[in-house]
């Protein structure tokens, strides 16, 4: 039987985790401190003792929190969200900053998929009412996709798996990315775009791209005037990417026909301003909309994969011995 080295290296885990992830690096000698609810303050408290740290949304590395990790070798994401970690901060220290978008991506174009269907269906609409024993056929009449212009921005894992699922519903689907060019498919409907062709021409906007400053609240009422026709929004990227007062008052006047939002500016309505109540209430009272709790990633079969790129990720870096996991 191999033995395997043991060492004092300790890896801190501030969020629920599949096990595989804990039992590989344990299998390499690490030892995995498990602490999926644990709070920021602790957490900055006692990182100078962990050469690794995983962690989902919740913990925020910052400069301050990083003049505290005197050990870290590695930040691993859960997801694929950068926001929450100062990469060039890392990267001054020599950090490495690992994440899993690979195994999460298909779980977010199937939920997109979704959302997109149950709003051009009024499914959500239609089971509440069915459950409260109202009969409305003719209100409830949908449309269908086939034949519509589905623009998405953002290329990367979740967008490419977002399009490729798209593409069995004979819709025309133009991309914008703008850091990846050279990956259109006219065999598979898909055509490399500029964001004036997206305003002239898209009946569906599906938005793929990461938060930072440059797409901070980069669907506004000047970019939403910009659409020759109503589009439906889908957002299953980050909240704070849509203004929501602006996205409302489009509802409102017709210029977005739906929303489907799986992500929300403020995700916390415990901590709801009054403004803020107002705004969510008239949001949630909305027939167009089809919404959910920032879910689209968080599937079982997500969380194992997620686990497993990441694992895969610490273990090829750290261990260069592993190439790859049985």
């Amino acid at each position: 039987m191999r033995s395997q080295k043991k060492h004092s290296e300790k890896i801190l885990v501030t969020d629920s985790v599949h096990s595989l992830l804990l039992e590989g690096l344990k299998e390499k000698g690490y030892t995995c401190d498990y602490r999926p609810a644990v709070r920021l303050p602790e957490v900055q408290a006692i990182i100078k003792d962990y050469v690794g740290l995983v962690v989902n949304s919740k913990i925020r590395v910052d400069k301050e929190f990083l003049d505290s990790a005197e050990q870290l070798k590695f930040i691993a994401r859960l997801g694929s969200g950068m926001e929450i970690i100062d990469l060039d901060e890392a990267e001054n220290r020599g950090v490495k900053v690992f994440r899993s978008p690979e195994g999460n991506c298909n779980a977010v174009a199937e939920h997109a998929v979704g959302m997109l269907l149950a709003l051009a269906n009024n499914l959500t609409k239609g089971d509440r009412e069915v459950r409260e024993k109202t009969w409305k056929r003719e209100d409830n009449r949908g449309f269908e996709i086939m034949g519509k212009t589905l623009a998405v921005i953002g290329y990367g894992h979740t967008g490419s798996a977002f399009v490729q699922k798209m593409t069995s519903f004979g819709v025309r689907i133009l991309v914008y990315d703008k850091y990846k060019t050279g990956f259109a498919n006219p065999a598979k409907g898909i055509e490399e775009t500029d964001m004036q062709t997206i305003f002239d021409e898209a009946d569906i906007l599906s938005l793929h791209i990461p938060y930072n400053e440059e797409t901070h609240g980069l669907v506004e009422g000047e970019y939403i005037a910009k659409f020759r026709k109503p589009f439906v929004l889908i957002n299953t990227s980050r909240g704070a990417i849509v203004n929501t007062q602006d996205m409302i008052s489009a509802l409102l006047l017709g210029n977005i026909s739906g929303a489907c939002l799986d992500v929300f500016e403020n995700e916390k309505p415990n901590s709801f301003t009054e403004d803020e109540a107002a705004m969510y209430w008239q949001l949630y009272e909305m027939d167009k909309t089809v919404l959910s709790p920032h879910v689209a990633g968080w599937t079982h079969e997500s969380k194992r994969k997620m686990a497993e790129f990441l694992l895969k990720k610490i273990l090829t870096n750290f261990c260069p011995a592993v190439k790859s996991l049985s």
